[in-house]
């Protein structure tokens, strides 16, 4: 029984970290906006409505919140005080220029400094109808990729400015 590795070497397991970044941050209840983003019931949603409502005497305002998952466009709605934190995700907008649509529906997508990536789907229903038939007329496109929790999902599409001399 002639081992070349030591019996310990192959369990050592390590998380790939992301330079410290945390995907959430917490933000005052107060401080939140419409349209700006937040944690509802542990998805990243956009907040589409804010309503606050003053409670009795020894009582705190409370915020009430309605949001729109920004991946699955599914709706949540919280309550919280007014001066709790509530967790914010970190939301990254990423322009691509799209290159190619594959047959299983995958896109391949150049960023500004010349990255190809091909492992983000077309989006299902009208969104991904659209990019398909503009991409097969020819027309080059612009496409806005969303990132937050380690979730991404393409959101709009533009016609691609041509650089004019």
């Amino acid at each position: 029984m002639a081992e070349t590795s030591a019996p310990h070497d192959d369990d050592d397991d390590f998380q790939t970290g992301d330079a410290g970044a945390s995907s959430t941050y917490p933000q005052q209840c107060s401080a939140l906006r419409k349209n700006g983003y937040v944690m509802l019931k542990s998805r990243p949603c956009k907040i589409m409505e804010m309503s606050t409502s003053k409670t009795g005497k020894h009582g705190h305002a409370k915020v009430h919140m309605v949001g729109i998952d920004i991946f699955t466009g599914k709706k949540y709605e919280d309550i919280c005080p007014s001066t709790h934190n509530m967790s914010v995700p970190n939301v990254k907008r990423v322009e691509y220029s799209l290159m190619d649509i594959d047959n299983e529906g995958y896109v391949s997508l150049l960023d500004d400094s010349s990255e190809c990536r091909s492992d983000i789907k077309l989006p299902e229903g009208e969104l991904g109808t659209e990019i398909r038939s503009k991409f097969e007329n020819g027309e080059a496109l612009k496409i806005t990729v969303l990132q937050a929790l380690g979730e991404e999902a393409i959101v709009t599409c533009k016609a691609e400015q041509e650089s004019r001399k």
